[in-house]
């Protein structure tokens, strides 16, 4: 039994020890939701603070893990009022919950450059899986300003319920219970 586990555990140390971290170009990538006001009109939001982490150890990232954190308190709806709002016990409560965080639990491949991206969605102090659909671009090698960049390009969208996560109220059709996350980002090879 002592022979096979120590092989074992250095396979999966060396894995770990070709593991590359990605870092995220804030410039080129936005965490954004919409919802539907008076079943009308949709109106756009994004979070303007937030951060997310890529590492794999496989060169075609088909192993990648991700987690992305948007600070609560950076909300922006293109209308301080509304924003304002939002950040009140009656929606996210930004005091008691200043974060939104997801971490992934699986990345698979469905066909080409398509994913399934599963994660944990954490909102509002609730902790909820979600699976989003996740579109993976590179990586391509690029000459910038530091000399030569890996880079890769991430698009990942889906639909919640804010209610299942606590946020808002479910009476009323004020806004929709359904929000579509709209997650893009572009991660540079560190």
């Amino acid at each position: 039994m002592k022979l096979l586990v120590t092989p074992i555990a250095l396979l999966l140390s060396l894995s770990a020890a070709y593991a590359q971290s990605w870092g995220l170009d804030k410039a080129h990538s936005r965490v954004g939701f919409t919802v539907t006001h008076l079943l009308l009109s949709e109106v756009d939001g994004n979070f303007k603070t937030f951060d997310a982490n890529l590492t794999a150890s496989k060169p075609d990232l088909s192993d990648a893990v991700f987690d992305l954190t948007a600070d609560i308190n950076s909300v922006d709806t293109d209308n301080e009022r509304r924003d304002g709002h939002l950040k009140t016990p009656d929606w996210f409560d930004a005091a008691k919950y200043p974060t939104l965080t997801f971490k992934s639990t699986s990345f698979k491949k469905v066909s080409g450059k398509n994913y399934k991206l599963a994660g944990d969605l954490t909102m509002h102090g609730v902790t909820k899986p979600v699976v989003l659909d996740a579109v993976l671009t590179g990586p391509v090698t690029m000459e910038g300003r530091n000399g030569k960049q890996e880079k890769v390009g991430l698009k990942a969208t889906g639909t919640i319920k804010r209610t299942d996560f606590g946020v808002g109220s479910s009476g009323g059709a004020t806004v929709s219970e359904e929000v579509e996350l709209k997650l893009n980002g572009e991660f540079t090879k560190k």
